[in-house]
C-alpha cells in the first residue's frame, strides 16, 4: 500500500475513507487548529456540528469578566453546521445551549454517505446526551472525549451514586473513549472498566505555532517592555489566565512577595496577564505591599500570548480544579519552565520535577516560593525550558490524528448491536 504523502514516513494509508461527525458545544479556540488538520487528512471526511456559535462574535466571558472577541479564525478550514437552538445564554453549561436537529443531521450523513462514527465532546450536557441517543437510534458508534479525572474535586456520596447510575447508561451508548491524558484515562477505566476501548487523543496545542511566534517576538521585546513599564534585563514570572478565585493568582502574589533572592541577583517582575473577578483584590494587595514590580497587563488575545511567553522566564499555573491547563502546553512549546499545582490535570504528563519545572500542592506558598527561586537561579530557566520543548514535542496534533484514526478503524464495523455494554 502506498504511503500517504502528507503523513509521517512509514504510516500506511487505510483502505477506506472515514466519515466523522464531531459534536461540540461551540467553536473553541484551542480546537480550531486540530479540526483544520483533521479536515485536511486524505482518509477522514469531517463535519462539525456546533450547538452554538456565540464564541465567533464578541461575547461576555464570565471568567474573564470582560467582552471577548477571539482574533484567531475559529471556523475556517473545515466543514461545519451550527444547529438551531431552543436556548442559548452565551455561557456553556449543562443546560445551555440546548440545540436540536442531531438526528436529522446524523441521518443525512456527509454528501449523502452515512457517517462511520460520531465524536462527542463532553458527557454532562443535554446536548451530549441528545446526540448520543440520536446516534444510538441510527446505529452509529459514539466516540467520547472529556476532561474529567477522579480527584479533580470532592463530591458528596449521593452525587457519586447518581453519577455511577448515569455512567451505566453512558456505557451502553459509547463505543470508545478518547483519553486526553493519564488522569483522564484512569477516570474512564474506573467508570467503564479496564477493557473498555480507549484511544489516546491527548490535549494538545499547535506546538509549531507557539515555538515559531515566540521566537519571532524577540524582535519586538523592547516595545513590549516599554508598554508594560518593565525594565529590560530582569527576569519575569508570568501568570496568564482568568483572574478567578480557583485560579489562585493570589497564591502566586504572596509567593512572589516572599521571594528571597540573593543580593547579587536581579529582582524579578511578576507579570499578570488576564482579567476577572479577582483583579481588584489582587491590585489592592499589590498596592498594600508597596512592590512596584507587580504588573497587570489585562486580558490579551490568543495571538498576543507568544510575546509574553518570549518575554518571561518562568510560567506559573497555581489553580485548583484545573481540568487540564492547555496554557501549560503553550508555555512549554515556547521554551519555558513551568510551575503548576498537583491539582492540574496536565501535571503527571507534562511536568517533571526539577527537569522542566515543578508541581506543588495547591496553596503551599512556601513550596511555590522555593520552586520560583530554583527556576530563577542562574542558567536554570534556559535549561528547563529546553526540556519543556523536548517533553511537549510528544504531545502533538499528530498524536491526536493517530488516535482518532485508530478509534475510527476500530469503530468502522460497529453497530448498536455490538456496542460495549449492550446486547443484540
Amino acid at each position: 500500500m502506498k504511503p500517504l504523502a502528507t503523513e509521517p514516513k512509514g504510516l500506511q494509508a487505510f483502505a477506506r475513507r472515514f466519515r466523522l461527525a464531531y459534536v461540540v458545544s461551540h467553536p473553541i479556540q484551542y480546537q480550531a487548529g486540530l479540526l483544520r488538520l483533521l479536515a485536511a487528512q486524505p482518509d477522514i471526511d469531517l463535519l462539525v456540528l456546533f450547538c452554538s456559535d456565540f464564541s465567533v462574535r464578541s461575547y461576555k466571558d464570565e471568567g474573564f469578566g470582560t467582552a471577548v472577541t477571539w482574533d484567531t479564525p475559529l471556523l475556517e478550514g473545515y466543514r461545519h453546521v451550527v444547529l438551531p437552538r431552543l436556548r442559548d445564554t452565551g455561557n456553556p453549561s449543562p443546560t445551555s445551549p440546548i440545540a436540536f436537529g442531531f438526528y436529522r443531521h446524523l441521518q443525512r450523513g456527509l454528501d449523502g454517505i452515512p457517517f462511520d462514527a460520531v465524536w462527542i465532546h463532553g458527557y454532562s450536557t443535554i446536548n451530549a446526551l441528545h446526540a448520543m441517543l440520536a446516534a444510538k437510534a441510527l446505529g452509529l458508534p459514539v466516540l467520547l472525549r472529556a476532561e474529567s479525572w477522579l480527584e479533580d474535586r470532592s463530591r458528596s456520596g449521593w452525587k457519586l451514586l447518581v453519577k455511577r447510575g448515569y455512567f451505566r447508561l453512558l456505557r451502553s451508548l459509547v463505543h470508545g473513549v478518547l483519553p486526553i491524558g493519564s488522569r483522564n484515562a484512569a477516570y474512564w477505566r474506573y467508570y467503564f472498566g479496564e477493557t473498555f476501548p480507549a484511544f489516546p487523543v491527548p490535549y494538545t496545542v499547535d506546538n509549531h505555532y507557539f515555538a515559531e511566534r515566540s521566537a519571532a517576538a524577540a524582535a519586538s521585546r523592547e516595545d513590549l517592555l516599554r508598554e508594560l513599564n518593565v525594565e529590560s534585563g530582569y527576569p519575569v514570572i508570568l501568570f496568564a489566565s482568568k483572574l478567578q478565585e480557583r485560579k489562585h493568582c493570589d497564591h502566586l502574589v504572596e509567593a512572589f512577595l516572599q521571594l528571597q533572592m540573593p543580593a547579587d541577583r536581579p529582582k524579578p517582575y511578576l507579570l499578570i496577564v488576564g482579567d476577572g473577578e479577582m483583579r481588584q483584590d489582587l491590585e489592592r494587595r499589590a498596592a498594600v505591599s508597596g512592590s512596584e514590580r507587580i504588573v497587570f497587563a489585562g486580558f490579551r488575545n490568543q495571538s498576543e500570548l507568544p510575546r509574553f511567553f518570549e518575554l518571561s522566564s518562568v510560567f506559573v499555573l497555581p489553580s485548583r480544579h484545573e481540568a487540564w491547563g492547555l496554557i501549560t502546553n503553550e508555555a512549554m512549546a515556547s521554551g519555558m519552565p513551568v510551575i503548576v499545582t498537583q491539582s492540574a490535570g496536565c501535571t503527571p504528563d507534562l511536568v517533571q520535577n526539577g527537569v522542566n519545572g515543578f508541581a506543588y500542592p495547591v496553596g503551599d506558598i512556601a513550596a511555590l516560593r522555593s520552586a520560583l527561586e530554583t527556576c530563577l537561579s542562574p542558567g536554570r530557566a534556559q535549561t528547563m525550558g529546553e526540556h519543556s520543548r523536548d517533553i511537549i514535542a510528544g504531545w502533538s496534533y499528530a498524536k491526536d490524528v493517530a488516535g482518532l484514526r485508530a478509534a475510527l478503524h476500530h469503530a468502522s464495523g460497529a453497530t448498536t448491536a455490538n456496542l460495549p455494554g449492550t446486547t443484540g
